[in-house]
């Protein structure tokens, strides 16, 4: 037979978050975009992007310089572009989102 479930009231959210999850991002989400396959990487930067409000910022870590991911994500929203780590192994990229006018 089976038991009646209770729901209890979350713990208060913070500002802006809304998933119910009890959690929170202090810092820029990082993407390690070296481990997810070729075919699927910017779909994958795309979501995660869409993802940060204006004036939030993602870093993304690259295997080369993103700039052809760089110049889609420009045409999506205006971004500010701050590199971190420049090669030669790897990239470090700071992308924020700007506020549209």
């Amino acid at each position: 037979m089976s038991q009646p479930v209770e729901i209890l009231p979350t713990a208060p959210q913070p500002a802006g978050h809304t998933c119910g999850c009890g959690g929170h991002d202090d810092a820029d989400p990082v993407l390690d975009v070296r481990t997810i396959p070729h075919a699927i990487r910017h779909a994958t930067v795309f979501g995660a992007f869409d993802a940060i409000a204006p004036g939030g910022s993602l870093v993304i870590i690259a295997p080369h310089a993103p700039r052809p991911l760089l110049a889609q994500l420009a045409e999506r929203a205006p971004v500010d572009v701050e590199y971190l780590v420049e090669g030669p192994d790897d990239w470090h990229v700071r992308i924020t989102r700007r506020a549209e006018a």
